[in-house]
């Protein structure tokens, strides 16, 4: 399967480390059992936060599902064992029937200077404008787990408004919708609903907001369209927007 792994690298990385993170993760998707189709790989490899750090992502299709993984480490093979971990796990998770994802895990922490400050200032340097899906929080909160997001941004038919799913607690996920609204009928799993409206904020005012609270994440609503927005860290301590369209229902 190693022919069809895809590698995209930061600069430096020899021959050899490439074919390894191609071998690794190639070993990681053969290893769930007969029966699984994993195709699409893609792997990526970056600077993380720290010097001298890796991020290692993989994005692939099983069984047709899109999946993806991302870890850090200090070292390029300590982040390609995390990943490779991640990736037999979330293949086994979108096969079998779905629980809770365990949250937060290990995350790699935003760069940080000598006082503990970002060492950047906070800006958009990525904008997302993806085509939003309507369905339903439970359906968003499995693609959430599946994407390895710790926030997603979709279209609720119960109320016809944009509306987030977040991970909350160890166990817990949340629904957040731009406006106020009640619960959408009785659900199986575990989200429980936030009672507040989105706050309507430009762009400006988002990022002053997240850094100010050093927010992970912040969902709030464009004031002039009230669509629905997600403004989040990235792991080089930059930000990045998630500004979506309408989709079909």
């Amino acid at each position: 399967m190693g022919e069809l792994v895809t590698v995209r690298a930061f600069e430096g990385l020899t021959c050899e480390a490439l074919a390894e993170a191609r071998a690794r993760v190639a070993d990681a998707a053969a290893a769930p059992g007969v029966g699984t189709l994993v195709e699409a790989l893609r792997v990526r490899l970056a600077a993380a936060a720290a010097a001298g750090g890796v991020l290692a992502q993989v994005n692939a299709e099983v069984d047709g599902r899109r999946i993806r993984v991302q870890e850090a480490a200090a070292g390029l093979g300590d982040a390609l064992d995390r990943v490779s971990d991640a990736l037999r796990g979330r293949i086994r998770a979108v096969t079998g029937a779905w629980a809770p994802r365990p949250w937060p895990g290990h995350r790699a922490a935003a760069p940080t200077g000598p006082g503990g400050g970002a060492l950047r200032e906070p800006r958009v340097v990525r904008h997302k404008a993806p085509s939003l899906v309507w369905c339903s929080p439970e359906a968003a909160a499995r693609t959430m787990d599946a994407m390895d997001y710790d926030i997603h941004l979709f279209t609720d038919p119960a109320t016809e408004t944009d509306a987030v799913v977040y991970r909350v607690g160890p166990t817990g996920y949340r629904l957040a919708r731009t406006v106020p609204a009640g619960p959408a009928g009785r659900r199986t799993s575990p989200i429980t609903l936030s009672p507040y409206g989105a706050p309507r904020l430009t762009q400006a005012q988002a990022v002053d907001r997240l850094a100010g609270a050093e927010l992970p994440f912040l969902f709030f609503s464009d004031p002039v369209t009230g669509r629905g927005r997600v403004l989040y860290r990235r792991f080089d301590g930059r930000l990045g927007l998630i500004a979506g369209h309408a989709g079909h229902p």
